[in-house]
């Protein structure tokens, strides 16, 4: 298993290559169950804005080495996993493992290690769930119990990728990404969790970027925000990202230099901040 990236300069353009054609490979072996899943996670800024050239102004994404693959709860009914799984261990997939060498059935990667690895992500099943759990689905199947997860199938993309799978052939399909309002969402419940200076960038990184800016973002999150885990995401924007000093702001400046960085933290917390003045409108 290998150790994921902590700080920008640990990340390039390799790893999004990587991670965007492991992606269109899963999407050749899983075409017709394109409504059941969403592409979510760190991937995610790349697909829905546009990076050759990025937006004026902005930088490239820095990307990520995993791929996060939400499923809906529709893949529950009539076990519609079992032939998902299946047809992920034909395509060359199995359990990733973890440090401590034990097998990560709610992780895979090929069995090649290319140097990608998927997350399988689930809605809560029932209210009681906690989030971040894992759910077996079968003896070597699993998926992480992850609340919010089901506005990423109210607001999503229909996305085209284009190039290479990671086995090197040329192909061209169509898959679901999350959208920039329900991304807040996740990104700001992951960072509550987790506080990982990655999930601040990627979230501030979709605010400032996508389309026209918080204005576009705002008008994809306000739908979303009679959920709980909408309003949730709404307190963590006005609490972990209040100031340059916050939370948030200071965690994208570490990620992205190294150090703390005036600069970015007050670009952080402003376009948050924007964000936030669009949603109450």
């Amino acid at each position: 298993m290998t150790e994921k990236p902590s700080v920008a300069s640990e990340y390039g353009p390799e790893l999004v290559e990587l991670a965007r054609s492991t992606t269109l490979y899963i999407c050749t072996k899983l075409g017709d169950y394109i409504e059941q899943f969403v592409v979510v996670g760190g991937l995610v800024p790349t697909l829905i804005i546009p990076q050759d050239p990025p937006p004026e102004g902005a930088d490239i994404h820095l990307g990520t080495r995993d791929l996060d693959i939400g499923f809906s709860l529709g893949i529950l009914d009539e076990n519609r996993y079992q032939e998902i799984s299946s047809r992920l261990r034909s395509a060359g997939f199995a359990p990733d493992t973890n440090e401590r060498g034990n097998l990560t059935f709610q992780k895979w990667r090929l069995k090649e290690d290319l140097g990608v690895s998927i997350d399988f992500l689930i809605p809560q099943i029932d209210p009681n769930d906690v989030g971040g759990t894992i759910k077996n689905l079968e003896e070597d199947f699993a998926v992480i119990i992850i609340p919010g997860l089901e506005l990423a199938f109210e607001d999503r993309i229909l996305t085209r990728i284009s190039g290479q799978t990671i086995l090197g052939e040329e192909a061209e399909r169509d898959v679901w990404v999350c959208g920039p309002g329900a991304y807040v969402v996740l990104k700001a419940l992951a960072f509550r969790l987790r506080g990982e200076n990655k999930d601040a960038y990627d979230l501030v990184y979709v605010i400032r970027n996508y389309a026209d800016g918080p204005e576009d973002v705002a008008g994809r999150l306000v739908p979303l925000l009679s959920s709980e885990p909408g309003q949730q995401a709404i307190r963590v924007l006005q609490t972990d990202f209040a100031s340059p000093d916050s939370l948030g702001p200071f965690r994208v400046a570490l990620f992205v230099d190294g150090k703390p960085n005036e600069a970015l933290q007050a670009d952080a917390s402003s376009f948050v901040g924007e964000l936030l003045r669009h949603c109450d409108k």
